[in-house]
């Protein structure tokens, strides 16, 4: 069955529960096939299915919104799929048969997001309690920090996932696809002259794993202050300092400059708005990491890491070499990283950060597109009036600052997008509130 998409423009939003004139009211989305997909991560990375299962996942999503027929896209929607358009065409330039599957699981991540969003925005638009909505991000947390700890305690388990054991043996000892499918708690760089082990569980990378704990903390923080009380609230205010120990054992650069250049912005706009609220919630997140900073000497195991490492070298000529070659394929790229021997890394070009992979895999105007559509929605997210809209406000930011280091053809692209496409409900429906509106002015008798 098509599935009719009107832009969230065409159709004001109406009241929750409120249909429209003389229509009948669509059924309403569950949000089970949100919570199978993000709370029961641990399940899926057991099983090895955590990569090639999720977009899966999202096909599940995309055949319920099929199913109801006509849902809204969220705002600047049309942007990210003039990247996809440009991404597809972009595959004309792939140039080997290796290469097609790598670009078809990308693109799978990608549309994968897309549907996400559409999925969260039209539940959290229609949903009286839109906190409920921000569940499966919660279990999702509970998960990552769960994962973590095994990560910090176990770090050289290793297994063969059900899925590994399925897969035909020249396929599951591919790099590329085994890093996905065995399952493994810690990174460990042999290449490092004091190599440590690294959480990255569920994921294969330690990047990857500091990226989502950056995108899902300003999510927790929100739905503690949409909930006031309630059993879900405390254990994730609990929660919040025994995370910080894997967190800040990843190691992950990009991961603290981009929570501090998110907390930084979040702090300008409380102290210009003059909400205490949001200031004592900004103060009591920096005094939790601070005192965890005592501890663990964070600082220390940065600087012995970088100086023990070829990582800002490599990094830095992958970098190079792709702005050498974009120039020969501005348009479309390359449609896939490219295993070279002219750079010192271990690794293709156009790979370490998402900037780079778009640039050189689809060129010029698919990157402008990509990096609209987060601007757009740090705009869009940004005049939620609310502490809780206020701090989901932060993700599109924490975004923006990752994409030069870090890879988003991942499940973390659609856990971006859960945060900032529940954002954009919640100010949408900040804004229509009778409280937001202006009360009418007097009447003077004449």
């Amino acid at each position: 069955m098509p599935v009719a998409l009107a832009l969230a423009e065409t159709e004001p939003p109406r009241p929750p529960g409120v249909a429209a004139p003389n229509v009948a009211p669509p059924p309403q989305l569950p949000l089970w096939p949100l919570a199978a997909m993000f709370g029961l991560v641990p399940l899926w990375w057991l099983t090895g299915g955590f990569y090639l299962g999720w977009p899966l996942l999202g096909a599940l999503l995309f055949t319920l919104l099929a199913t109801r027929g006509r849902v809204p896209l969220p705002p600047a929607a049309a942007i990210f799929l003039l990247f996809l358009a440009i991404v597809v065409v972009s595959a004309t330039r792939l140039q080997s048969p290796v290469s097609v599957l790598t670009f078809a699981l990308r693109l799978a991540f990608y549309l994968t997001a897309l549907v996400v969003a559409v999925y969260v925005y039209a539940v959290a638009r229609e949903r009286p309690d839109q906190a409920a909505v921000l569940v499966p991000l919660c279990a999702f947390w509970f998960g990552l920090v769960a994962l973590g700890w095994l990560s910090v305690l176990a770090p050289r388990l290793a297994l063969t996932t059900p899925v590994e054991m399925l897969l035909p043996g020249g396929v599951a000892r591919a790099p590329f696809i085994n890093d996905m499918v065995h399952l493994t708690t810690a990174e460990y760089s042999a290449r490092s002259l004091n190599p440590i082990y690294r959480p990255a569980a569920p994921y294969a990378y330690t990047n990857t794993y500091g990226s989502a704990y950056a995108m899902t903390l300003p999510c927790v923080v929100a739905y503690t202050m949409l909930r006031r009380r309630g059993p879900l609230r405390w254990a994730l205010l609990g929660s919040l300092p025994l995370s910080l120990v894997p967190a800040f054992l990843t190691l992950n650069r990009a991961m603290f400059l981009s929570l501090g250049v998110g907390l930084a912005v979040l702090g300008v706009r409380a102290a210009v708005r003059g909400n205490a609220r949001l200031v004592a919630s900004i103060v009591g997140v920096v005094v939790i990491g601070g005192l965890a900073a005592l501890v663990i000497p964070i600082t220390e195991l940065i600087g012995n890491r970088v100086g023990s490492s070829d990582t800002n070298s490599d990094r830095f000529s992958l970098y190079v070499e792709v702005l050498r070659r974009v120039g020969d394929s501005p348009w479309l790229g390359y449609g896939a990283p490219l295993d070279v021997d002219t750079v010192a890394a271990d690794a293709p070009i156009g790979t370490q950060g998402q900037l780079w992979m778009v640039l050189f895999s689809h060129g010029v105007p698919a990157l402008l597109c990509f990096l609209a559509w987060f601007v757009a929605a740090a705009l869009i997210c940004a005049q939620a009036t609310s502490a809780a809209g206020q701090w989901l406000s932060v993700v599109p930011v924490v975004c923006l600052v990752q994409i030069p280091f870090y890879g988003m053809a991942n499940q973390n692209l659609a856990l971006a997008f859960f945060a900032v496409s529940f954002a954009m409900a919640l100010t949408e429906r900040e804004r229509l509130a009778p409280s937001a509106r202006p009360s009418p002015r007097p009447v003077m008798p004449a």
